[in-house]
């Protein structure tokens, strides 16, 4: 049925006015990456997915196809109800995607159209969104990235965090890759999403960015815990004029010490990375360290990190091309930020 099929160009359109798109794959392909936003209502589960393709192999796409009708049929009730629920608030028409555009997004949109929910199929599934996404971050344009660096614990992330409260354009890079880019920036947190799936998340903020625009962005490695930015996307970090954060030893320990909550249920999770500087500081630094940590004396291990760890590796980061803003008092070191952005942004305007 051609006139229940979209293709990817058009179906985006219809997300950015709020459609809503929904994953037919299973849910550990749902989990591994998907398009920012869809829901997953699956077909087969795991497991069914395993025994459909077991029986293609073995006995034939006939018998598999039998196979997979016995095991969705009982289901379809379910499925629409859990897309009609979605789709409150939304607007039609849903769109529908598998791996390919195969059988079972093509299965789904059928059984919606027939119940009355106006749906399309994704013409190339969600192969054909990734190469989107792989095509936006090789060749894809997007505005400029100001970005905020200084030594660890000057609160670059929260400082940023204020100023998108405040209406300023904001890419949230750690918040996307749920890490806080440091030895010790997955602690207390969830797991990382996988590459995909931080790509495409990646990929549907940046084109929010205007291409004669810019966003503000914490300046990061070319790794944010295990995830890679994309090689384009980190040599964009590098452009602008800098704006370097400054703060005394005493703010940014109280700054760290406020980041990770719940420090003391935390401490077994701070051993493997304490350990892990031992080729760096040596053996008898990381043993006091773990003293420190055994103690629970975090004022001081935070300290020593900084001093001894953070500070020697991150202060070959600051930029020949940058503006210096000293944070402290926090309202009035805002202020100052304000002011350097403009500078930053009219220095480009006349370029």
């Amino acid at each position: 049925m051609p006139h229940l099929t979209i293709d990817l160009e058009k179906a985006l359109a219809l997300r950015d006015r709020g459609a809503l798109f929904v994953d037919a794959r299973t849910p550990a392909e749902f989990a591994e990456a998907t398009i920012p936003g869809a829901v997953n209502v699956p077909l087969l589960d795991d497991e069914e997915r395993v025994r459909v393709g077991t029986v293609y192999k073995q006995e034939g796409k006939g018998v598999a196809k039998r196979l997979g009708v016995e095991l969705v049929a009982p289901k379809i009730p379910a499925m629409l109800q859990e897309v009609t629920t979605a789709l409150q608030g939304r607007r039609p028409p849903v769109v529908v995607f598998c791996w390919r555009g195969g059988m079972r997004s093509h299965a789904l949109t059928t059984f919606l159209d027939l119940a009355g929910i106006p749906a399309r199929q994704l013409v190339g599934g969600h192969k054909v969104f990734r190469a989107c996404v792989r095509e936006y971050f090789e060749r894809g344009e997007w505005g400029k990235l100001l970005v905020l660096r200084g030594l660890t614990g000057v609160g670059k992330t929260r400082l940023l965090l204020r100023l998108r409260d405040e209406g300023y354009p904001v890419l949230d890079l750690e918040g996307l890759a749920n890490h806080r880019g440091s030895a010790f920036g997955g602690l207390g947190l969830s797991s990382q999403p996988g590459q995909k799936a931080f790509e495409a998340l990646l990929w549907d903020e940046m084109r929010k960015i205007p291409r004669s625009g810019y966003a503000l962005a914490e300046g990061e490695s070319k790794h944010i815990g295990r995830l890679v930015l994309p090689p384009r996307v980190h040599e964009s970090l590098q452009k602008e004029t800098s704006l370097w954060i400054n703060a005394s030893i005493d703010y940014r320990v109280r700054v760290i010490l406020e980041e990770y909550p719940a420090i003391d249920r935390l401490r077994a999770d701070f051993v493997r990375p304490i350990k892990a500087l031992r080729a760096r500081l040596g053996g008898e630094v990381v043993n006091r360290l773990l003293e420190l940590l055994d103690r629970g004396e975090w004022e001081s291990l935070v300290r020593d990190l900084m001093v001894l760890y953070y500070d020697p590796l991150y202060r070959h980061t600051r930029p020949d091309r940058r503006i210096e803003v000293d944070i402290e008092p926090l309202e009035e070191g805002l202020s100052s930020l304000r002011a350097a952005i403009e500078v930053v942004l009219h220095e480009k305007s006349r370029t």
